[in-house]
């Protein structure tokens, strides 16, 4: 068997430390991993750094035919081995844009929407039929998706998206041995947030909720996924908070946000 693990955003941050986690065998045995990325240097970083072999794509999830290279080498694999299994799949790839939504670029949002929606439904749709029991999924949200955000407007709706998707598609797929976890993080100084758009929000928000270590984060999404839990919340603090929006009102919510500066 060719066990594979497919890791989106791969070239930094969050998605960079999937890769260092997978390579020292923290998802147990992976024979290739593939990781998808724009920047091409960055890929082949990987490939010179890596003691596992790793398959560079050098794509642009908003474009429509990374996903169809991408379901095309899954084809091939199977083909040359009809036991190779992608036991490993990491949504990692986004963008967000901070700020009030009439303000920002035009472009934004619809970035958004294409990288943090479409391009993990479209991955998931061509990878389950290279999948196998054991095979797990792991969705990139955030703990913004626990309550709508003003002047993130999009990015917080767009990981409740992400959120509920995984959590039913995870119920869906009950007694396959294939599961799918949401990882829910808080705030990582990666390079997401060297363009946020609207600085002072970026910054506000961050010194309100804190910031969590790409390392952490990594390990405690992969031990949920291989636990087959379908939430992963690596920051205590941050489960407290969703517990509480599980029964605050929304006004009351956002009340304590703003009294606590967050908005």
């Amino acid at each position: 068997m060719s066990a594979i693990a497919l890791i989106t955003g791969a070239s930094s941050g969050l998605g960079r430390e999937f890769v260092r986690q997978v390579d020292n065998g923290a998802a147990g045995h992976i024979d290739e991993i593939w990781v998808v990325a724009r920047r091409a240097d960055r890929l082949e970083s990987l490939v010179r750094t890596c003691k596992t072999p790793v398959r560079p794509f050098c794509l642009d999830l908003e474009d429509d035919a990374s996903f169809e290279i991408l379901e095309a080498a899954c084809a091939e694999e199977r083909a040359a081995n009809d036991l190779a299994t992608i036991r490993l799949l990491v949504n990692n790839a986004g963008a967000g844009t901070f700020g009030a939504f009439a303000q920002q670029d035009k472009a934004a949002a619809s970035q958004m929407m294409n990288l943090l929606m479409r391009a993990p439904v479209e991955l998931i749709y061509r990878a389950l039929p290279y999948m196998a029991p054991g095979s797990r999924i792991i969705n990139v949200a955030s703990v913004a998706a626990f309550l709508p955000q003003p002047k993130l407007a999009v990015y917080a709706a767009a990981k409740r998206f992400v959120l509920d998707m995984s959590r039913a598609l995870n119920a869906e797929l009950d007694g396959t041995g294939i599961h799918v976890t949401a990882l829910c993080p808080k705030f990582m100084r990666t390079e997401f947030l060297d363009t946020p758009g609207d600085t002072g929000t970026a910054e506000c928000m961050g010194a309100a909720i804190g910031f969590e270590r790409v390392q952490d984060v990594a390990a405690a999404a992969l031990r949920a996924a291989a636990a087959g839990k379908d939430l992963c919340i690596p920051s205590l603090d941050m489960k407290l908070l969703y517990a509480a929006t599980r029964v605050a009102p929304y006004r009351v919510a956002l009340a304590v946000e703003r009294a606590i500066g967050v908005i």
